[in-house]
This record gives C-alpha cells, sequence and structure tokens, in this order.
C-alpha cells in the first residue's frame, strides 16, 4: 500500500512540474499568459508523469553518462508522447496536439524539437530533480501523512479523469452531430439548386422566388439547431478546446473549425 502511495504521488509531482514546464514554455512562446494546458482540469499533465516513471524505470534512476541520459530519455519520452496522441486520437476522435508545422516531426505527433527537450529534461530529472523528490517523499512517508495525502490526491485525479473523459466525449458527439447538421443543409442547398436549374423559363421567376423562401428557411433551421448545440456546450468542452488550440479532428474538420471561431467570437 505505502509503496503504490509512494509511486502515486511520484507521478502527481512530476505531472504538476510537467504542467507548470508547458505553461511557461508556452507563455513565453505566445508572449503572454498562454490559457491552461492539459487534458486535465487540474493543474497537472499525466503525460509528464509517466513519461518521468517511464524514464526512471527503464533507466534505472538514469545512466551514468549524462549524455546517454539524454539520448534514451529522450526516445523512451517520445515514444510515450507517441502512444499518447495515437490512443487518445482513437478513443476520442480527435487529434490533440499537432506538430506538422515543425520540421522533423512523426505523423504530428512527436518532433525533433521536443523530443530534445525530453532528453535535456530526463537529464534534469534523473541526475538533479529526482533525489530531491525522493528525499522530500521519504520524509512525508516516514511523518504519515504520505498515505492519507495520496489518497486524497487519488480521489481527485479519478474525479477529474471522469469529468475529463466525459468532456471529451460529449465534445466528439457535438462534432459528429454539427457535421451531420451541415451536411443537411449541404444536400438541401444543393436539391434546391437543381430543382431551380430544371424550372422551364416560363414559371422560372415564380418558382425562383419559391425556391428562395425554402432556401432561406432552410438555412435559418440549421442556424437554430447550430445555436442549440453551441449553447448546450458546458464548460468541460470549452476547457479541452482552449487548452488544446492546435486540435484537429480527422474526423470532421470543417465542423470544428466552425465550433472554434464560434469561440473566437464569443471572447470577442
Amino acid at each position: 500500500m505505502a509503496r503504490f502511495c509512494f509511486i502515486f504521488l511520484l507521478l502527481m509531482v512530476y505531472s504538476l512540474l510537467g504542467w507548470c514546464g508547458e505553461m511557461v514554455y508556452c507563455s513565453l512562446g505566445q508572449r503572454k499568459l498562454c490559457e491552461k494546458r492539459g487534458f486535465l482540469n487540474g493543474p497537472i499533465c499525466p503525460i509528464y508523469g509517466h513519461g518521468a516513471l517511464t524514464v526512471l524505470l527503464c533507466l534505472n534512476g538514469g545512466c551514468d553518462n549524462p549524455l546517454l541520459t539524454f539520448f534514451f530519455g529522450a526516445l523512451l519520452t517520445s515514444a510515450v508522447e507517441y502512444a499518447t496522441s495515437y490512443a487518445m486520437e482513437k478513443l476520442f476522435h480527435m487529434r490533440w496536439w499537432d506538430y506538422t508545422q515543425y520540421r522533423f516531426h512523426i505523423n504530428g505527433r512527436v518532433c525533433l524539437l521536443n523530443s530534445t527537450l525530453f532528453g535535456l529534461a530526463s537529464v534534469f530529472l534523473c541526475h538533479l530533480a529526482n533525489p530531491a523528490v525522493i528525499t522530500w517523499l521519504a520524509t512525508l512517508f516516514a511523518s504519515g501523512a504520505g498515505v492519507p495525502l495520496s489518497l486524497i490526491f487519488l480521489i481527485l485525479y479519478l474525479t477529474d479523469i471522469i469529468l475529463s473523459v466525459r468532456g471529451a466525449i460529449r465534445l466528439s458527439s457535438r462534432l459528429a452531430r454539427l457535421h451531420a447538421i451541415h451536411d443537411e443543409l449541404a444536400r438541401k442547398l444543393e436539391a434546391l439548386r437543381v430543382e431551380s436549374q430544371q424550372t422551364v423559363t416560363a414559371r422560372r421567376r415564380r418558382l425562383e422566388d419559391a425556391i428562395s423562401v425554402r432556401l432561406e428557411s432552410a438555412r435559418a433551421e440549421a442556424q437554430q439547431k447550430l445555436h442549440a448545440l453551441y449553447q448546450r456546450q458546458d464548460f468541460f468542452e470549452r476547457r479541452l478546446l482552449r487548452s488544446f488550440p492546435t486540435s484537429s479532428s480527422p474526423r470532421y474538420p470543417e465542423a470544428l473549425k466552425r465550433w472554434k471561431e464560434y469561440l473566437e467570437n464569443l471572447k470577442q
């Protein structure tokens, strides 16, 4: 029990440090405080925690040579990032981050720049940070506070996962409905266009007026449905879209683009 709690707190510490590092890195890149990052609502990014534990476990706390720690750390963490990106896309039908704008990337899931930064972080983790963190956690457990604290964080962590996964599933479902509405409108407009072209000259003016009315009616109906869908989105869905500004939808790219435009208009 104590061992599990110790490892879990280690996961939480590095998930928090990873989140802080990403916030600083993104804020510096944007030259302003960026939107909150990460899949979860709390100030943690589990991908960094799992990456850190993977490096520590596979390298047995780090290689004797920091250069080897850098190389293998970059390789291991990039594998974790690639696997996470792939799994999340399959689960939620969305690409949450995309590095295709960077040079030397693999399917947009990992890139050389991030892998280099992960390698440097692995050197810092193994040769500087982890010994101090282990000592601090050992002191915490020796005082008797480690197990209760880890159980509290575990409850919060699982609750956050449930809320975030629910938000991601609803977001994916809403995208499908948005796409269906746009698709239905496009089919109606095409049918009306064909009907207008087939109209004989003598009746063209009268029928064109009727078609124009039906056209506006179809657009108004679609706008009502879209507005209702946009209005029903909850905090968790909006937060996920803000946290992943480069997210994309392989299935419904146009629907996601319009949704992001809607959120931008709300901010303005």
